[in-house]
């Protein structure tokens, strides 16, 4: 036999189950594309300060030089909101976490000549990379740091009409923050504003841009809360089975036979003012139920199998062999769950907004919604309506084929 024979019979025996499932899922040209264009869409999501913003790169003036784009990133009193402070702190790591990444990834693979060794590493480097993004966010996220506020583009514009200042700046694409307000009411497209004006004097491509970060992550810190409470209820059910089944399932069902959407106006009406947390918190409370089902099927179907077997017969503590033998074979089905649970998250969102539940202070879509369908200004209903068409569309898409990828009979 062929050493490139051998290599590629070593590399096809060393192949893990995500390895399995990547391949297949590759085979599906539409669910690609639709993947392709969720990656843009985070893409705008993180460097959308980039595109549009009212802070310049760089400010000049009377000789002096500042840089006001970078030093408001973390500002409070210009991006108040944690999910910009968020996207502003991945978007400043991007590079050198990926260099970090490559870097220790390269010396981890020529260490492990085994794919499953140095994945095992990996993850756990990946996990620790994570915990150290989030604690950074955290401790940025406590600071009050706040710079005096001073319209830029205002004093630019206006020293360049009557020079009675020097001053030379360079601005973003978009030379406006999302709350900037003051233009031609429902003024249309134009080279000035992409894509028009709304009904509150505020440019619409840039309350596009930023309501991205708002649906995505809508979207994902929902779904990690309800498939976290869902997981651990399903699986709970599903392994020890007898009256603990029997008792969860009745609750279960109970939960289920709520409709969640009146749940969340209600509870929506009864605080002062919403926030996108509180969105993100009561939709990820009240949505666990079908996550919570798939995870006990998936138990029932594995509790009796040889491994777990073993694995109790070894005498293993109960929360290992659910959780580091069971949970990673049961999670299949979970996953392309959450996938769809993104996008139903998003049209909750939007839903909220657009019938004024929503956060007010965040760049939503459904507000922009909203405000068209109150004013027929059709930019104000084909922007934010395309858009979450689009992002559904393509959140859909990738579940779809998720779903494929998973199932035996689809394989090709």
């Amino acid at each position: 036999m062929s050493e490139s024979n051998k290599k590629i019979i070593q590399e096809s025996d060393d192949l893990t189950y995500g390895d399995i499932v990547w391949g297949q899922f590759k085979k599906n040209n539409l669910a690609m594309f639709a993947l392709y264009g969720l990656s843009i869409l985070i893409f705008i999501a993180v460097f959308c300060p980039l595109l549009a913003s009212d802070r310049p790169f760089i400010w000049v003036e009377n000789g002096q030089t500042s840089y006001p784009w970078f030093s408001s990133l973390f500002d409070r009193n210009y991006y108040e909101n944690s999910v910009d402070i968020f996207f502003n702190l991945a978007m400043v790591l991007v590079i050198p976490l990926s260099i970090i990444w490559t870097v220790v990834s390269r010396v981890l693979k020529t260490k492990h000549s085994e794919k499953r060794a140095y994945r095992k590493v990996l993850y756990r480097f990946n996990m620790g990379l994570f915990a150290a993004f989030i604690v950074l966010f955290l401790g940025i996220s406590m600071q009050k740091y706040e710079e005096p506020y001073k319209q830029y583009y205002e004093e630019y514009t206006q020293s360049q009409e009557d020079n009675t200042k020097d001053i030379s700046a360079v601005f973003t694409p978009i030379p406006y923050g999302y709350r900037k307000t003051g233009f031609k009411s429902l003024e249309g497209i134009s080279g000035d504003h992409w894509l028009g004006v709304d009904q509150s004097t505020r440019d619409v491509a840039v309350r596009m841009l930023y309501g991205t970060r708002i649906a995505l992550s809508i979207g994902i810190i929902a779904v990690s809360i309800y498939v976290s409470i869902g997981v651990v209820i399903g699986s709970t059910a599903g392994f020890f089975g007898g009256w603990t089944d029997i008792l969860i399932v009745r609750f279960i069902e109970i939960f289920m036979s709520i409709p969640s959407l009146f749940v969340i106006l209600a509870l929506l009406a009864f605080v002062e003012k919403p926030s996108i947390f509180h969105i993100m918190a009561v939709i990820g409370c009240l949505r666990w139920t079908g996550v919570a089902r798939l995870t006990r099927g998936e138990f029932l179907r594995l509790r009796n199998l040889d491994f777990v077997s073993s694995a109790i017969a070894l005498g293993y503590p109960t929360r290992r062999i659910i959780f580091q033998h069971v949970l990673p074979n049961a999670l299949g089905p979970v996953l392309v769950n959450a996938t769809f649970g993104v996008a139903a998250a998003i049209l909750t969102e939007s839903t909220l907004s657009f019938l004024g539940l929503g956060d007010v202070s965040v760049p939503s879509w459904g507000q922009t919604l909203n405000e068209g369908y109150s004013t027929g200004a059709w930019h104000l209903i084909l922007a934010p309506g395309f858009a979450i068409f689009f992002t559904v569309s393509l959140l859909n898409l990738v579940g779809e084929g998720f779903r494929d990828a998973l199932d035996p009979k689809m394989r090709k």
